[in-house]
């Protein structure tokens, strides 16, 4: 059996949250490393790219966040063996990194211009792509994205959707993606309550 070991920063969410998820619905032990912000400011010139996450499978670095969700999908039933369906789900991986891309560049601004920013982004970027997601659930038939079924592209847009209705994103309202993708958020929900998901929480605080 190999060793497998997951970096990211110290929360529950995030680019690898679907990451660990997939991995231990697959059965798979992995060490969960939890960098700090501090941490990565003092590391990340050691990590290839200079990001997280990165997966170490007996000592290989692997990165990049859709490449990792990938293997990791297929170990666990997570990922369509169907081309098609699988290009369905990938299709929402790199939409949702393009995504991301967009609000992570928000971060580091504060005050007015962090207000002006996010109010922009909500106008624009941010609510394109919700739209657009929300065109691909209702292609895959309004439950799941592709197959019929739980993929590693639903977790991730609920880990990402989950940050967005937090309420903790300054100038972001918590119902924004409520009023603007309903069906969105719904799935959301339903993820959450997925078998896979909730056992990964309760044996998170086992």
């Amino acid at each position: 059996m190999s060793d497998f070991k997951i970096t990211y920063f110290d929360i529950d969410g995030g680019r690898a949250e679907p990451i660990r998820i997939a991995l231990h619905s697959a059965g798979v032990a992995f060490e969960d490393v939890r960098w700090s912000f501090p941490e990565f400011g003092e590391k990340r010139q050691s990590a290839r790219f200079h990001a997280v996450p990165f997966l170490e499978i007996d000592g290989e670095v692997i990165t990049q966040s859709n490449a990792i969700s990938r293997y990791v999908g297929k170990m666990s039933n997570l990922y369509p063996e169907d081309a098609k369906q699988a290009l369905y789900c990938d299709e929402v991986l790199g939409a949702l990194e393009d995504l991301n891309h967009y609000v992570v560049q928000t971060f580091s601004l504060q005050g007015d211009e962090l207000k002006a920013a996010r109010e922009a982004l909500m106008d624009g970027r941010l609510k394109v792509f919700l739209k657009g997601l929300d065109e691909l659930l209702t292609r895959g038939g309004g439950q799941y994205f592709a197959n019929h079924k739980l993929s590693i592209a639903d977790l991730k847009m609920a880990t990402q959707l989950k940050m967005l209705r937090s309420g903790n994103l300054d100038h972001i309202p918590a119902d924004f993606a409520d009023k603007l993708v309903p069906n969105l958020a719904a799935m959301q929900e339903r993820i959450e309550n997925e078998d896979i998901v909730k056992a990964y929480y309760a044996a998170r605080s086992a």
